[in-house]
């Protein structure tokens, strides 16, 4: 399989503010989506939660990124880093998992959107209407992408300070006036290894600005800058405003997807909690705005390797936006539109987190193989500290992942994501015996 580079031609690269806010909504989004663990753990076990999942799961990972986006700085990132470390068969897998961990991660996006907004408009709730409007938000963001990575990232710091904007409000008006009227209790009561799932996808994604790596203005410096700042604002994010909604005195049981709503209007009017919305739609929107940004890049790197149609390489003249595989790659992620946001969450989390044991393992394999190697950005302690850094997180996910199965058993969402990866040998077996 011939390898073809081709440069990217985007006019205007990324730099640190934007890529901070593109990374932030590739990662984060905002509070939104911590409601389970709130309810599956309490207040107390909750900020305890979000305190150490970034240390165990989210920092190592972003100081593995830090390190090998600054080495290798090439549009495709994680794919390429792998690929370079291990040969073409794990890049394949790499890319594989990264990619149909998107299907299941990029639904969750539109369906935040959809739930939001049927807080307002109760038509939500019709399946085929929620089914459209889910697709329109794909739809939107494509036509977003297609301008280029530049306008992405303009975008995202706009949209950030709008859906942050309401979580400011509440957590002041929860510190200056706590113990409001609760809202009512829901229920059935989440299993903790739900609520540890939902974290770890909410501090998940840390890999995915590598991809844009050749649109961002001097990538060996901004890229460990600007995921290292990108940490400790989804940290800030997650805490202050999970510690601020305690004060409320609203009762844990309370809380499901969407609560924020009622916990906002409970603290500041119906004013504040329509506000939520407007920002829980916009954080759905912007997520998957600059998640498209990221995905898509891995197809096109991948075609211009031969391990894909070459028609997925093809670029805008104007933007160098890769629009062949921005459709494509979109058309995928809509058959997902409908499942559950449990479901989406297991499948994403054990599809993606296998992909950044894989980066982990890139990162070793190339300290021995090319010592050598420049790095802007290097993670301190050597070989051993490079190890030693792969250990928590994968030590995570695995028991995230086993006590999910022993609570639950072999549910249908965890046998889809065996089968998936299961697929990822067997695909690229085939895709070698079409390109010889």
């Amino acid at each position: 399989m011939a390898t073809v580079r081709l440069a990217p031609i985007a006019r205007k690269k990324l730099t640190l503010l934007p890529l901070v806010a593109a990374a932030y909504f590739m990662v984060s989004g905002g509070p939104y989506g911590l409601e389970d663990l709130v309810q599956s753990a309490g207040y107390g076990r909750a900020l305890v939660v979000l305190a150490i999942t970034p240390l165990l799961w989210a920092l190592p990972t972003a100081l593995m990124v830090g390190e090998l986006a600054s080495a290798i700085p090439e549009e495709g990132g994680y794919y390429e880093w792998v690929r370079r470390a291990m040969g073409p068969f794990w890049g394949f897998q790499e890319a594989w998992l990264s990619l149909a961990a998107s299907v299941f991660d990029m639904a969750l996006y539109p369906t935040l959107f959809v739930l939001y907004l049927g807080r307002i408009w109760p038509r939500m709730g019709d399946a085929h209407a929620a089914l459209a409007v889910g697709v329109g938000v794909v739809a939107v963001c494509v036509l977003w992408n297609l301008a280029g990575a530049a306008s992405v990232g303009t975008g995202s710091v706009v949209v950030g300070a709008l859906l942050l904007a309401p979580f400011a409000v509440l957590s002041l008006e929860a510190l200056l006036k706590p113990g409001v009227a609760a809202p009512p209790v829901v229920g059935p009561h989440l299993p903790l290894v739900m609520g540890v799932l939902v974290v770890m996808w909410n501090y998940m994604g840390w890999d995915n600005a590598s991809t844009i790596a050749g649109e961002v203005e001097n990538p060996q410096r901004t890229y460990p800058l600007g995921i290292l700042l990108t940490v400790a604002a989804v940290a800030a994010t997650y805490i202050i405003v999970v510690a601020a909604a305690w004060r409320t005195g609203i009762a844990p049981a309370a809380w499901e997807t969407g609560a924020w709503v009622n916990v906002a209007t409970a603290v500041g009017g119906r004013g504040l909690g329509l506000a939520v919305v407007g920002g829980g739609m916009l954080c759905g929107l912007g997520m998957m705005n600059a998640l498209v940004l990221s995905y898509s890049r891995v197809p096109m790197a991948m075609a211009q390797d031969g391990m894909l149609p070459r028609v997925l390489a093809r670029r805008d003249a104007r933007t160098g936006a890769p629009w062949v595989s921005i459709v494509a790659c979109a058309v995928a992620w809509s058959l997902s539109l409908g499942l559950g946001f449990e479901r989406l969450i297991e499948l994403d989390v054990m599809l993606a987190g296998l992909s950044i044991v894989l980066e982990f393992a890139a990162l070793i394999v190339l300290r021995v193989r090319e010592p050598g190697m420049a790095r802007p950005f290097r993670v301190p302690g050597g070989l051993a500290g490079a190890v030693l850094l792969a250990v928590p997180p994968t030590l995570l996910l695995a028991a995230a992942v086993a006590r999910n199965v022993g609570e639950q058993g072999l549910t249908s969402g965890l046998l889809i994501g065996l089968a998936l990866v299961a697929a990822g040998p067997m695909v690229y077996v085939m895709m070698r015996s079409e390109a010889s």
